[in-house]
């Protein structure tokens, strides 16, 4: 991926000479990039507002017609950000391996330089202090965790979704594991969830959830086989990784962004999978029905026969990873949004155990 020159209008605006000497005199700090991608006159506004979206990994800078990420120099057990150059190649990653399925909104990488003279410029001369990813900006009323506050989405979106997502899944690169790894990798999985939920700090149900975990290894000892056979029959995927309804748009075609760029690993999953987690999502939005009609329409065109019973294992197992990750929020030193995330990690164990339930029910139907 180039860097983001052409086609796009350079800006180059610097900050003020007060600021510009300040920072002559000691070390850009993450607080200052913020501070200067923030000002709209660096994205050339007049009176428009930059709204600035933090999440664990980045800030978003959304600017007129242009969103920026600026990557935290954050070091987490999967990935390691404390680096220039690692955040570089970050963002190089994340621009081109969306570029498989939001082709048209991915536009680049661009510098954040600092002149001899100290003034920052967005994409102009300079040494290169940072590296921001380049997009273009969607319509937030066209995404899919919007349209379902609405309603039901209706049957051409659904197809659409469903067609796009069949032909990448269809010829996204295939995965290189065995099927025993396949299922450790799972069963760790299981652990880790095992290791945060259980945490008498947090206010769950400490009754309920051992209960919750052991029906989850039971129905993974249950479907090993099934499992394994998905992987030895060729069907992992380096996927999307985090396919949520709010990474989706309907401005023209269907665009689906910000996939999991940071861990190959963590990207290779079974299309079901990918389906399940995405089902997971929009039955939390009070979708419940959109997930199994996406399933069934994704493996009709893949020409698979779909497999209930693997679509509610995968449904339950991304209910407890969505639990354990909405905790493991708290475990940081200073959690942002700290009310909000013990109330959906019980909203995601209820979701679960309605998903063990239909795996055991679907378990029960003769073959």
């Amino acid at each position: 991926m180039k860097r983001f020159d052409a086609g796009v209008r350079a800006l180059t605006v610097k900050s003020s000479e007060a600021s510009a000497e300040s920072l002559r005199q000691r070390p850009v700090g993450l607080a200052d990039k913020v501070r200067f991608l923030s000002d709209p006159s660096v994205h050339g506004l007049a009176s428009e507002k930059v709204e600035v979206v933090e999440t664990h990994m980045s800030f978003v800078f959304l600017a007129g017609d242009r969103v920026y990420k600026l990557k935290k120099p954050v070091k987490l057990p999967f990935m390691d950000f404390t680096t220039l150059a690692a955040r570089k190649a970050n963002c190089l990653a994340e621009a081109t391996l969306n570029q498989r399925l939001a082709p048209d909104v991915y536009l680049g990488v661009t510098p954040l330089t600092l002149a001899p003279s100290g003034g920052l410029s967005l994409g102009g001369e300079g040494e290169a202090i940072e590296w921001l990813v380049v997009m273009r900006r969607l319509p937030g009323a066209l995404m899919l965790d919007r349209l379902l506050a609405s309603g039901p989405l209706d049957e051409e979106k659904a197809q659409r979704l469903a067609s796009r997502l069949a032909v990448f899944f269809r010829g996204v690169t295939r995965g290189k594991i065995s099927g025993p790894a396949y299922f450790e990798r799972l069963r760790n999985e299981q652990a880790e969830n095992r290791d945060i939920l259980t945490r008498r700090r947090f206010a769950v149900n400490h009754g309920r959830v051992p209960v919750v975990l052991d029906r989850m290894d039971a129905a993974l000892g249950g479907a090993r086989s099934l499992l394994e056979s998905r992987v030895e029959q060729g069907q992992l995927v380096d996927g999307h990784g985090d396919l949520r309804p709010e990474h989706i748009c309907f401005a023209d075609g269907v665009d689906i962004f910000d996939c999991l760029e940071f861990s190959a690993d963590l990207r290779l999953a079974d299309p079901v999978e990918e389906i399940a987690f995405l089902g997971l999502e929009c039955e939390l939005l009070g979708a419940p029905t959109l997930g199994p009609d996406l399933f069934a329409r994704i493996m009709r065109e893949m020409g698979q026969a779909p497999q209930h019973r693997l679509f509610h294992l995968h449904f339950a197992r991304k209910g407890l990873l969505r639990m354990r990750l909405s905790l493991a929020h708290l475990l940081d030193p200073t959690p942002r949004q700290p009310e909000r995330w013990e109330p959906l990690a019980r909203r995601y164990i209820a979701l679960a155990e309605r998903g063990l339930d239909r795996f055991e029910a679907a378990s029960a139907q003769p073959s």
